[in-house]
């Protein structure tokens, strides 16, 4: 055995403390979690053409299809709601305010709305609603295969379908009118369908064109004692003005066949349609895939409905005086 003077011991014990403290303080370490990382919060902007019931329930599908992939509004997402009021100069406005904003995802309701941010970035992420040909309006190389930063959902509707309804319901027609906007690529193409499926039912489709709302009582009038029944395409300027164009057509006792539900229940006859609700849900879903990194635009191939909703406006079927077939009211939605 030695012996240590005082000295030495104070030194020794001083040097053993601090031994014992450094590896408490390593152990310590050791057991401490990493912070938590924060939530990336995400800036959604939203640009809809014009206010009407479709564009309406699409856009508020797709706020709800977000919701549902678990981005909650005011928690990890913020929307930047924006309606151009059927206005190109505002749309321009709109698709600048979210470049220079930097959103982390653009949603375009209608085809006017996703040409004018197709236009002004080439980089944000864009999915579409409310779309009736992404390849005919220049947003995409390919549907199945966009290669643009452009995707979505097509709401092109079952005009054959429509075209059969027409006759069920109208038997006796042989002149059909159609009123659209004349500057809407998506009316365009659906009129152009309507034309080839009227004729292979014998039907003659007869045109009147309008620019605003200004013009559909005059383009209405217009067909007056031409056409046996009139066919609505999922116009954007004729959907939001029905009542406007059924102050003529209900006076004239003429049948009114829409392409949409929101058409029908704004004062039309009857359809079987796009739900637009479900649309908009979809595309959220589409929008949540891109947030959460599993997927980009170029790759994700446009998407559609496969089933379409039946309405039925009873109310105005015995105002007009036509007899709805039974076969037509089953499963429908029934306005009474």
């Amino acid at each position: 055995m030695f012996k240590l003077s005082g000295s030495k011991m104070k030194a020794l014990t001083a040097a053993l403390m601090l031994t014992l403290a450094v590896g408490m303080a390593g152990c310590g370490g050791g057991d401490k979690k990493p912070a938590p990382k924060a939530e990336k919060k995400f800036n959604v902007g939203i640009v809809q053409l014009v206010e009407h019931a479709a564009l309406d329930a699409a856009n508020k599908g797709f706020v709800d299809g977000l919701a549902k992939k678990g981005f909650t509004e005011g928690k990890n997402i913020t929307f930047d709601r924006q309606n151009a009021q059927a206005d190109q100069s505002n749309l321009q406005n709109i698709a600048n305010r979210f470049v220079n904003n930097k959103v982390d995802l653009i949603c375009a309701i209608a085809t006017p709305s996703a040409q004018s941010v197709a236009n002004a970035t080439k980089e944000i992420p864009i999915v579409g609603t409310a779309i009736t040909d992404y390849k005919s309006a220049k947003l995409v190389k390919d549907p199945a295969k966009p290669g643009t930063n452009v995707t979505g959902t097509t709401d092109m509707n079952p005009i054959k379908e429509q075209v059969e309804l027409l006759k069920k319901v109208v038997p006796a027609a042989k002149n059909v009118g159609v009123i659209y906007c004349s500057s809407e690529v998506n009316s365009q193409i659906q009129v152009e369908i309507l034309k080839k499926e009227a004729a292979a039912k014998g039907l003659t489709i007869k045109e009147a064109t309008v620019s605003t709302v200004n013009d559909i009582q005059q383009a209405a009038h217009s067909l007056i004692g031409k056409v046996d029944a009139l066919y609505i395409p999922t116009d954007n300027i004729m959907a939001s003005a029905m009542p406007t164009l059924c102050k003529v057509t209900d006076e004239a006792k003429l049948a009114v066949i829409c392409a949409e539900p929101g058409e029908v229940k704004a004062g039309g006859l009857i359809t079987l349609g796009i739900d637009y609700y479900m649309l908009g849900e979809e595309t959220g879903a589409m929008a949540a895939e891109i947030l959460n990194g599993k997927a980009k635009p170029q790759d994700m191939a446009i998407r559609s409905q496969k089933q379409f909703k039946a309405v039925v406006n009873q109310k105005k079927a015995n105002q007009l005086g036509i007899k709805i077939p039974e076969e037509l009211l089953k499963g429908a939605e029934v306005i009474k």
